[in-house]
């Protein structure tokens, strides 16, 4: 996921508890205020004695043009480069993003991180707010948090569901409340994920919680911030997770423990696109997976015809990460 980090340089407190309070990365401060930063919370420090040093982790550079290009790129290869984009017309961040450059971008406004966050419908790793106004910068933050990264949901054809027997069931339970039309993404293969619907509507056995994802087996992947996947069964307590809902936005969500019990699973198959996908799920009426519309439906009421949303991927993974090599998993 972006990083956002946070400019308060000459010192401001008021900015430094904001972006400690939204949730940002890291915070920048004038030499000798890292201990004043440290007694307000946990946070990732730049200044001379923080834990990012600029100019010898972090090198700041101008860029009025494609011109400036390749010299981002060497000073790229030994440091962080912060651009200074005095022009946002001509600056060439399209051609940054294109060749993998690891840059942060300074900002000075919402409508400025929005511009950087979409370019090339990549954008940039990193964001810089200079914003001084402590009220601007926590709007600012709170509405870029929101706007995470896009997930490409296709509707799948339920073929088959059928009973496979006992199983280790993972129940996620993360640090947010989820919203109707939103949970996680899990698969019996990295290449199809199935939209999970979190436990947020009320039914006859159960009281609503909207943390929780009953997702799979302790094999199924499930998909994590840096466009990875993970086993089910390797998340922690205080591991990042995507939740994503029925239009494909995500963002971040904090795992704060895992349930793994024995249950009674289903299979699920569906096709999309004349291809096979499929996902095992504990057999109860609580766990949903999520209709084009957004609609969460129970897979006691999945039958061959329902369709239901996944995301698809055509490469491979290694540990996690997306790789362009020929695999074939059943």
């Amino acid at each position: 996921m972006r990083q956002l980090w946070v400019k308060a340089d000459p010192w401001n407190k008021d900015l430094v508890t904001t972006a400690l309070e939204g949730g940002a990365d890291a915070v920048w401060v004038p030499e000798g205020y890292a201990d004043k930063v440290r007694a307000l919370g946990k946070i990732t420090v730049i200044c001379r004695e923080g834990d990012l040093c600029p100019g010898v982790d972090i090198v700041q550079c101008t860029v009025k043009g494609v011109e400036d290009e390749q010299r981002v790129l060497e000073l790229g290869k030994n440091a962080l480069v912060v651009l200074d984009c005095p022009d946002w017309t001509v600056i060439p961040l399209e051609n940054l993003v294109a060749r993998g450059a690891d840059v942060v971008v300074r900002v000075g406004s919402l409508e400025q991180a929005r511009t950087a966050s979409g370019i090339l419908e990549k954008g940039v790793e990193r964001i810089m707010l200079e914003i001084d106004e402590p009220v601007r910068l926590k709007q600012a933050l709170a509405a870029l948090r929101l706007e995470g990264e896009r997930v490409v949901l296709e509707k799948a054809t339920v073929c088959e569901i059928r009973p496979v027997g006992m199983g280790d069931r993972v129940c996620v339970d993360t640090c947010s409340a989820m919203q109707p039309g939103q949970g996680m993404l899990v698969g019996n293969s990295s290449q199809a994920l199935f939209l999970i619907h979190a436990e947020s509507l009320e039914n006859p056995y159960v009281a609503a919680r909207p943390f929780r994802v009953n997702a799979g087996p302790v094999h199924a992947y499930t998909r994590v911030t840096g466009a990875r996947t993970r086993y089910l069964s390797e998340l922690e307590s205080g591991d990042p997770v995507i939740i994503v809902d029925y239009q494909g936005n995500a963002g971040q969500a904090v795992v704060g423990r895992l349930k793994i019990e024995k249950r009674p699973l289903l299979l699920v198959i569906a096709e999309v696109d004349g291809r096979r996908v499929s996902t095992i799920v504990q057999n109860a009426e609580t766990i949903r997976f999520t209709a084009p519309d957004g609609q969460a439906v129970s897979v006691v009421d999945l039958e061959p015809g329902s369709q239901v949303l996944v995301a698809l991927e055509s490469g491979a993974r290694h540990f996690g990460h997306a790789i362009e090599e020929s695999i074939v998993e059943k």
